[in-house]
């Protein structure tokens, strides 16, 4: 079997936990170059708190997830949206999606912060670019 055919046996398995192992989520973050990778003891904070955590995993390697918070009627922010560049182009991302979109689909706004080479990807999920409106943001020294 050739390495690109390893994907295909591979067999994710999706979970709805907030629990993780710090060296999981630094592990994952870092494998996307995300600062926030750095302090996995808070991001292990960070999990407990959201409201939505999906995560996806082959075995026991943690792989993807995505984070939501929410004011529980209206409003969802989907936050972090990772997968391992690894597991790019197998269909995690998409998914991680969906099991948002149908977990906020009476909610009238699920709404996604994404930097200008994501954006085919949240428009291949269905979200549309705001004409009117821009992102701003306040970052910590320590990014």
């Amino acid at each position: 079997m050739i390495e690109s055919d390893k994907s295909v046996f591979m067999e994710i398995t999706y979970k709805d936990i907030h629990e993780f192992k710090k060296e999981d989520l630094e592990d994952l973050f870092l494998s996307v170059e995300w600062s926030s990778g750095h302090f996995p003891e808070k991001l292990v904070i960070a999990m407990k708190n959201f409201k939505t955590v999906y995560s996806a995993w082959d075995g026991a390697k943690l792989v993807g997830m995505v984070c939501a918070m929410d004011d529980g009627i209206m409003n969802a922010y989907l936050h972090y949206l990772l997968v391992r560049p690894d597991y790019h182009h197998q269909g995690i991302g998409h998914q991680l999606v969906e099991m948002m979109k149908e977990h906020y689909a009476d909610y009238l706004r699920v709404a996604v912060i994404a930097y200008n080479a994501e954006l085919d990807f949240y428009e291949s999920c269905g979200f549309k670019k705001s004409e009117d409106a821009s992102p701003m943001f306040i970052t910590s020294l320590w990014t």
